[in-house]
């Protein structure tokens, strides 16, 4: 068995990379891809590697053959790589796929060893691997039979995003017989270039054998092996961060991307704050009926945007701002909006005290096991270290600690009465359970509160609690006018996209919907935190949001857990070792559905 690499085409997309070397010379982790395949090829005993070279052929032959590669390798050079595609490179080659059988591989692929040792294994003599399609893919689908034949070859162009959960990807590596490639594939190849043209691909004349009666190329389904395809820059990091061998590093890649996992869709993320159970799926569809207006059409102005928040919430218009996120409004309202010193409780949502600067902050720290406080403990220790602003985080993020009712509007009325501007952020209000507030989450989002608080500010991302990250939405309201007017004028008159003003728009309808998604959450945190209470290395601080803060104890490590979770299961949760600054270790775990939350909970158990 010989192997054939197609590597003539330019890499256009790279820019820069592919400036002064050819596509699959570019580096993953410090290894490129062609040193990388023929590693991997040269353990498989074949009798020889052909490549075809085009742009930067010379280079590519250079270095190849600096390697240290013990199978003879052979190049057949494309000299007019620039106007052709893949199918003139492979017709070149036509003599050499009839002499042995073939594994065909693009020049562009990282992929797991494993996936090679399974297509030379598998007795069918003639494959096409394939993966279930994923979001993240692009180009040309199969549809299967139960037999792994193929009865239908889709061009990208053609894909019916409506029926990609039958749809599966081919990975661009293939195994040819000998036979297969004399009796069927270069006839067609041949017949086809000349009918088609040179600037065309060699997948489209497999798509015409698939198409017999008589097929003679199978597909072989991937099964968990990892691989991805490099066209773009972008491409390069995700496939740096797949192909990490070291753990930690590969914790560290992902968790500095701060969201986008999108793409990874095996990740189970138990890192970022969310609602599972809200949107409900009826809020979802009416959502998507409407997607192709909303793509196409501006959103409204800031005016408009602010009248569907003051509805969102009991505030009137002049007192509320919608931002694209929370943290837009952070961002305007710390570096424009407050002055002087600034009282902050850690650990917390780190934020604000990035925006702030050191200089700046006086902090607070609890003196409790667990970081929990009060409003009496926080009044006593700014009334001796007085500020001109309290940040109040409640619950708070990441110890779950929260102030009620009684004792916040203590609190906010200490600070009024001594003229301090108490910024208070209600991201995880609203996943209070009814042990803390024994009438539903309280809000100081209401004019009711405002008016009686002049100096009140009331943050709110609707990611968190609502479930709807990607849509970009927060809201920020005071009862201080100018304040409001201020960061108005600080921020794009359309700062909002058309989704989230939907959304706004929208919700009203969903309110029960709503509630009982607070009201499952409720009850998958208490079961969640029951379940790791019997895990003997943790110790589980109690949680009035949607996520639980644990110490690990007995010598474990939170930077070990977190990477051994990612490496080994493909679960993020949150190192926070660094966020206390006591040299304990600690995690914080998102609250998901009760079947994922006890799937965790057994990985961690046998994690002991």
């Amino acid at each position: 068995m010989q192997a054939m690499i197609l590597a003539a085409g330019m890499g256009k997309r790279l820019k820069h990379l592919t400036q002064d070397r050819t596509k699959c010379m570019i580096e993953v982790n410090g290894v490129s891809l062609i040193r990388r395949l023929l590693g991997i090829l040269d353990q498989e005993n074949l009798t020889r590697i052909i490549i075809v070279d085009g742009y930067m052929g010379a280079n590519l032959k250079e270095y190849v053959l600096s390697l240290d590669v013990t199978t003879p390798v052979v190049f057949v050079d494309n000299p007019v790589y620039s106007t052709t595609n893949n199918i003139y490179s492979l017709a070149l080659a036509r003599d050499c796929l009839v002499q042995d059988d073939t594994l065909l591989f693009e020049s562009d692929l990282i992929f797991d060893k494993s996936i090679v040792d399974r297509l030379i294994n598998d007795p069918r003599p003639s494959l096409s691997v394939v993966d279930k399609f994923e979001s993240w893919m692009d180009g040309t689908c199969l549809k299967l039979d139960s037999n792994d034949r193929i009865v239908d070859f889709i061009p990208g162009r053609y894909l019916d995003f409506k029926q990609t959960t039958n749809y599966y990807k081919t990975v661009n590596i293939y195994k040819f017989s000998k036979e297969f490639s004399a009796r069927t594939y270069v006839p067609f190849l041949t017949a086809y270039e000349q009918a088609m043209g040179e600037n065309e691909y060699y997948e489209s004349v497999i798509k015409l054998i698939a198409m017999l009666d008589n097929v003679e190329i199978r597909a072989m389904r991937l099964a968990g092996e990892v691989w991805y395809e490099i066209d773009d820059a972008k491409d390069l990091q995700t496939a740096e961060y797949l192909f990490t061998e070291e753990a930690q590093n590969k914790y560290s890649t992902l968790s500095s991307r701060y969201g986008g996992f999108w793409r990874f869709p095996k990740l189970k993320d138990f890192c970022y704050l969310v609602n599972p159970y809200f949107p409900s799926p009826r809020f979802s569809a009416e959502l998507e009926s409407n997607f192709d207006t909303l793509l196409k059409e501006y959103p409204s102005g800031m005016k408009v945007n602010s009248l569907l928040a003051s509805e969102l919430c009991d505030v009137c218009e002049e007192h509320i701002i919608a931002g694209n996120g929370a943290a837009e409004l952070i961002k305007a309202l710390t570096e424009s909006c407050i002055s002087g010193s600034v009282g902050i409780i850690r650990p917390t949502f780190e934020e604000y005290p990035n925006r702030l600067g050191k200089d700046r902050l006086i902090t607070f720290t609890p003196s409790a096991e667990d970081f929990s406080y009060s409003a009496r403990e926080l009044i006593d220790f700014f009334s001796t270290h007085r500020p001109d602003n309290i940040v109040l985080i409640n619950p708070d993020n990441p110890s779950g600690s929260y102030i009620a009712h009684d004792d916040l509007l203590m609190l906010a009325g200490w600070c009024r009465d001594n003229g301090i501007t108490l910024v208070v952020d209600e991201s995880f209000a609203d996943f209070a359970g009814t042990d803390k507030e024994p009438g539903g989450p309280f809000s100081l989002l209401s004019d009711l509160y405002l008016n009686v608080y002049p100096n009140l500010i009331v943050i709110k991302s609707i990611s968190k609690s609502y479930g709807v990250p990607g849509l970009r939405l927060g809201l920020l309201a005071s009862s201080d006018v100018r304040l409001i007017e201020a960061l108005k004028s600080d921020v794009s008159i359309w700062n909002i996209n058309s989704f989230a003003e939907f959304f706004m728009q929208m919700f009203g309808k969903y309110k029960s919907d709503y509630s009982a998604s607070l009201r499952k959450l409720s009850e998958a945190r208490t079961a969640f935190t029951e379940q790791l209470r019997q895990i003997n290395y943790l110790r589980v601080f109690d949680s009035s949001a949607n996520y639980i803060m644990c110490e690990l104890t007995g010598g474990h490590r939170s930077s070990e857990l977190c990477a051994g979770l990612l490496a080994d299961n493909n679960i993020l949760i949150k190192d926070l070792s660094s966020k206390t600054g006591n040299g304990k270790q600690y995690i914080r775990i998102a609250v998901r559905t009760q079947e994922e939350n006890t799937q965790l909970a057994r990985i961690l158990a046998e994690r002991e």
